[in-house]
């Protein structure tokens, strides 16, 4: 929907209107509080014919960040992790490495398209990850007690401080890697727009148990890279 507020460039509805334009077709309907229907509705006192919901699903698709930002007021959290084929995401007592090159590739790509990353405090000691974009966050009640700032990562003690820290600085996506206590806090808080499971052809016989699926999860996608299975899962 094009817009109908002063923002960083004057509406765009007012533009439509102004060049004379007869007929607009939009996607959806912009959730963003200032808008909301007011564009369209702009568009139509105007004489303009405007029709609404051509593509809705694909737009609120390419869109769901944004959309699930100024509607839900926190970011689009996704949720990742890589698992052996009997449900086991890494060795009690150590990391386990599952994915291949290739969907390793990928991960670091995922982590490029998104605001936030965020990590919990074994993972960020067992791990150590790095990188400097985009934002890193670890969750860890203890650092934030002893005040440590590991450099270049933010601090939280609690998931309601990051949701509240990622709004205020108008980040619009987190992309939550666990482990297993980080994800299953944010499942069980049904704070997760998506989740992104790559399964290894691995056994072990035994080690930390992958977070478990909610139950109003369905798969959206499954596709095969390098022979790890990698399913994507929405509401």
């Amino acid at each position: 929907e094009p817009c109908s507020h002063y923002g960083k460039t004057p509406p765009c509805a007012d533009l439509i209107i102004s060049k004379g334009i007869k007929r607009c077709v939009c996607g959806c309907v912009d959730p963003f509080a200032k808008v909301q229907g007011r564009g369209i509705q702009r568009m139509r006192d105007a004489g303009i014919e405007v029709i609404v919901g051509v593509m809705e699903k694909e737009c609120l698709a390419l869109n769901r960040r944004f959309i699930t930002f100024n509607a839900k007021h926190r970011p689009y959290i996704l949720l990742k992790w890589a698992q052996t084929l009997n449900g086991f995401i890494s060795r009690k007592g150590g990391p386990l490495q599952l994915s291949t090159p290739k969907t390793q590739m990928l991960v670091h790509q995922l982590r490029t398209e998104n605001d936030a990353i965020l990590v919990g405090h074994t993972t960020f000691l067992t791990d150590h990850p790095s990188g400097q974009n985009p934002e890193r966050i670890v969750l860890s009640p203890t650092m934030s007690a002893q005040n440590e700032r590991p450099s270049n990562w933010t601090v939280a003690a609690t998931i309601d401080e990051v949701i509240a820290h990622l709004y205020a600085t108008k980040k619009q996506s987190l992309v939550v890697e666990g482990g297993r206590m980080t994800l299953q806090a944010f499942i069980d808080r049904g704070l997760w727009d998506e989740i992104r499971i790559e399964t290894a052809p691995v056994l072990i016989t035994d080690g930390v148990p992958a977070p478990l699926i909610p139950s109003d999860a369905h798969i959206e996608k499954t596709e095969s890279i390098d022979g790890n299975q990698i399913i994507t899962l929405c509401r």
